[in-house]
């Protein structure tokens, strides 16, 4: 084998080495491209949690009287409004009723979900929700 022909080897298999090499480095990922950052975490850590503190959560009036259960939270199409689906009534699931409250009308007093100026029969009053098929 000539001097040449061993260095076009040598040269080739550096080359192969070195793409093979490149090739299972991976680049660290971009910070701030996707995700949140530390300090974004740390703030949404102190916000409410829909499964946490609202979800399955009693809904109370400013009397302290239970008037219904948070069941779901619903964001419309575009995203620009939550509601709240509360039921009240019924037992077991069996004459429910559920209604919708702007989730902004919902406020957190001392660890509770509150809707001010609600009693049981005005929120038993309001418009049935049900889901579209």
């Amino acid at each position: 084998m000539s001097v040449a022909s061993k260095t076009f080897i040598i040269a080739l298999t550096l080359s192969l080495i070195l793409t093979a090499a490149s090739a299972l480095a991976q680049a660290p990922p971009v910070v701030g491209t996707i995700g949140i950052t530390s300090e974004e975490v740390k703030t949404l850590a102190k916000g409410w949690s829909i499964k946490k503190d609202i979800l399955n959560k009693d809904v109370y009036n400013d009397a302290n009287e239970k008037v219904g259960v948070v069941e779901d939270i619903v964001v419309t199409p575009d995203k620009a409004l939550s509601y709240a689906i509360v039921g009240t009534g019924g037992f077991l699931g069996m004459a429910k009723h559920d209604v919708v409250i702007p989730i902004n009308q919902l406020k957190m007093k001392s660890g509770r979900i509150n809707l001010p100026g609600a009693t049981k029969e005005s929120v038993k009053a309001m418009p049935e929700f049900k889901y579209a098929d």
